[in-house]
């Protein structure tokens, strides 16, 4: 196998096998108008002359279809993930160097050498919007009762890098790429998990007083918007439904998250004595139109619920008189 001699760009003098001159050539160190020499050369000549085959330029692909759009004219960096668990899920997303995820703070739950992290002040979708922009973007998530700060966790590495997060409490992580769904998905103030970076987590007023004060969510609403991946969180199962139009009533706690395309509102549950002893609630949240919704089976509010009351009458699990078995002591 032939040795290649070139000449540096630090006015020094290097030698390398053959094998390595593609390596050296796509790093940089050996340019096309290196000079070089191996055994057999009457003199130093240009690298583009004597090695033709290895300075060829890349045909230019062909133009777009219509209505094709190219992955790299994504706002959002695009990230892989992985889902681990059954009942109580957390999601596994591996970066790319210099990629970057954002999340609520206290989500993570693990990380690999090579992530570093930084909290800052608001979601980074819009950079250039100056301290007062991002000031009022963070009052904005203040409304919701979420921290005004997001954790950013970035790819410093060489190569891919993965970082997990898990909600505070068990469920289902809900993966929704936001490209597919028309670029925005509103949820419940406590739903989102974390997201590519690029996407812009925000508010959403509903206009109807009657889903504002008896809809469970009040009227804020959290709103993702974006191209990229996004992860929400909802307790228990979850199932996904598609809407054409009709209509889908459902208890206003189990609603998770749905497309722009659906319309929000509350009506009374039935008549009088089904809302007072039925037990489903006072009034039902009403969907309707074109898009998805996720609905969750077991609501946080549901669960912390039935455990305050549980001990709050001092009934233990599987305890016929309840509060009358602490009597006995242990």
């Amino acid at each position: 196998m032939k040795t290649w001699h070139y000449h540096s760009a630090s006015g020094s003098t290097a030698s390398t096998s053959e094998e390595n001159l593609n390596e050296l050539i796509e790093s940089g160190t050996i340019t096309a108008s290196t000079v070089v020499w191996t055994e057999g050369m009457a003199g130093w000549e240009p690298a583009a002359k004597v090695l033709p085959d290895l300075f060829k330029t890349a045909a230019a692909p062909p133009p777009l279809p219509p209505g094709a759009t190219s992955a790299r004219g994504k706002r959002s960096h695009e990230i892989d993930y992985e889902i681990h668990g059954e009942s109580i899920q957390m999601v596994e997303i591996e970066l790319d160097p210099s990629e970057t995820v954002i999340a609520e703070a206290g989500a993570m739950n693990y990380m690999e050498d090579g992530i570093a992290f930084e909290t800052k002040m608001g979601d980074g979708s819009t950079p250039d919007s100056g301290f007062m922009g991002k000031l009022m973007a963070v009052g904005k998530r203040a409304l919701t009762g979420e921290s005004i700060f997001m954790t950013h966790f970035t790819n410093r590495g060489a190569g891919k890098k993965k970082v997990t997060f898990a909600a505070p409490y068990p469920g289902t992580v809900v993966p929704v790429d936001l490209s597919s769904v028309g670029g925005e998905l509103l949820c419940e103030k406590d739903a989102f998990l974390c997201a590519a970076l690029g996407t812009q987590v925000g508010i959403a007023f509903n206009k109807k007083l009657g889903a504002g004060l008896f809809g469970g969510e009040g009227f804020i609403l959290q709103r993702l918007q974006g191209d990229g991946m996004a992860f929400v969180h909802a307790g228990g199962t979850v199932i996904r439904k598609e809407l054409k139009g009709e209509r889908l009533f459902v208890d206003t706690g189990c609603l998770v998250a749905f497309t722009s395309g659906i319309q929000y509102d509350i009506q009374r549950a039935g008549n009088l004595k089904s809302m007072v002893f039925g037990g489903e609630g006072l009034f039902l949240a009403t969907l309707q139109g074109h898009g998805t919704v996720w609905l969750q089976s077991m609501p946080f509010a549901r669960l912390a619920q039935r455990i305050t009351g549980m001990y709050a009458s001092g009934k233990g699990e599987g305890s016929v008189l309840g509060g009358l078995g602490n009597i006995f002591g242990d």
